[in-house]
């Protein structure tokens, strides 16, 4: 596969995405999942990857060695590596979770492996690595043994890859009835065959556990809080009260019920859409010490880039609104086409239409496990902010 002239800069620097518009001939012969070598307009060598006619990035690059070829043993080799790295970081442990495989960050891009206690979730985002599942599954056999492995999908991946895979438990048994995993000294019960994404969010680990410094005898708003991962955090440093909310029912119940086996009251669930309620709280009156936005992925594409921009800041309007006087913002992004500088702005321009002094506090990002590839920035996609409101 030929670069179109002066295309070739990216790919040299190892970024692992080639889109269509920067390929001058693609061989007639090659199909979907192929391996293809990437030369430049003047017919250097670059890297190799795997071929998908079906999507925009139409080859992702897994090595620029020319010497490596993407067969078992360097998927094995690539695995067990990833495997390691968590190991060495000392956030795997037999009852908590972990994410085992960050896709680009990992030189697996498409690929996603969470575990959870002795169960992993395979998430799968690119067509050549789905028509490898099978030697991934047995991979993580060979090498973690684990009691199941369930594989999810992303929403509106499989269209735009071209995928025909559904949510379903691939390998082994399912978990047993209450399954969960300790963290951070809570128990929070996880539900690996419907919860979103791959059931629990273990990127916001650490800055679940830097709320609870601001949680100590205060009233705190969890908004998008799906099963309670910042909430229960804050009740467990000894919040007064924390009211969570979320458009998921099943989320919900989850969160309650986590409440409960963590014998933590003062805890109140609402369902509807932040966007909705939160000015609708405004209107009330409601007060609280400490908000935690943590919102789903507005931004998704290009498409929806400028609402999705409109939505954070309506959200921070209303949360900016419903703070008490010197109370505690910790504002979260996950989507990775808004940057930090652009984050920042949305919650400065809040600020300045609602007459707020915000000083930040922190800005942190995802946990360990999450590392980032130089190489490809949008594996720095987490945005955490926390902020005081005068």
């Amino acid at each position: 596969m030929i670069l179109k002239t002066r295309k070739a800069l990216p790919f040299f620097a190892r970024h692992p995405w080639v889109f269509n518009g920067a390929i001058a001939k693609i061989d007639p012969t090659l199909n979907d999942g192929d391996t293809v070598d990437l030369i430049s307009a003047e017919s250097v060598w670059i890297a190799r990857g795997l071929y998908n006619s079906r999507s925009k990035i139409t080859v992702r690059l897994y090595t620029w060695d020319q010497q490596e070829f993407l067969d078992r043993t360097w998927l094995r080799n690539r695995i067990q590596q990833a495997i390691a790295v968590r190991t060495q970081l000392g956030v795997r442990h037999p009852s908590r979770g972990c994410r085992l495989i960050f896709s680009e960050a990992d030189q697996l891009s498409g690929l996603v492996v969470d575990e959870y206690a002795n169960y992993c979730c395979v998430q799968v985002t690119s067509l050549a690595l789905a028509m490898r599942l099978e030697e991934i599954c047995d991979i993580l056999e060979e090498i973690l043994q684990p009691k199941g492995i369930f594989v999810r999908t992303e929403q509106g991946i499989r269209k735009l890859e071209g995928l025909e895979l559904n949510d379903h438990l691939h390998r082994g048994e399912l978990p047993p009835e209450g399954f969960g995993i300790s963290e951070n000294g809570i128990f929070f019960e996880v539900n690996l065959a419907e919860g979103q994404k791959t059931g629990f969010y273990h990127d916001q680990r650490d800055n679940r556990l830097r709320s609870r410094q601001f949680a100590v005898g205060k009233k705190v708003l969890d908004a998008c809080c799906y099963t309670g991962g910042f909430g229960l955090n804050c009740l467990k440093a000894g919040a007064s009260q924390v009211d969570f909310l979320d458009t998921s029912q099943l989320a919900l119940d989850i969160a309650a019920r986590n409440a409960q086996h963590n014998s933590l009251p003062n805890a109140s669930f609402w369902k509807g859409d932040v966007l909705k309620i939160l000015p609708q709280w405004v209107a009330e009156g409601r007060k609280y010490d400490l908000i935690v936005l943590d919102p789903p992925k507005f931004a998704r594409d290009q498409a929806t880039f400028r609402e999705a921009l409109k939505g954070y800041h309506k959200l921070h309007q209303a949360a900016l609104q419903l703070l008490v006087e010197n109370g505690t913002l910790i504002t979260c992004s996950c989507s990775g086409l808004l940057d930090m500088e652009q984050f920042l702005r949305i919650i400065q321009e809040a600020a300045s239409q609602q007459r707020r002094h915000v000083q930040i506090i922190e800005k942190r990002g995802a946990a360990l496990d999450h590392p980032i590839a130089l190489s490809c920035p949008e594996t720095e996609y987490l945005k955490c902010v926390i902020c005081r409101v005068g």
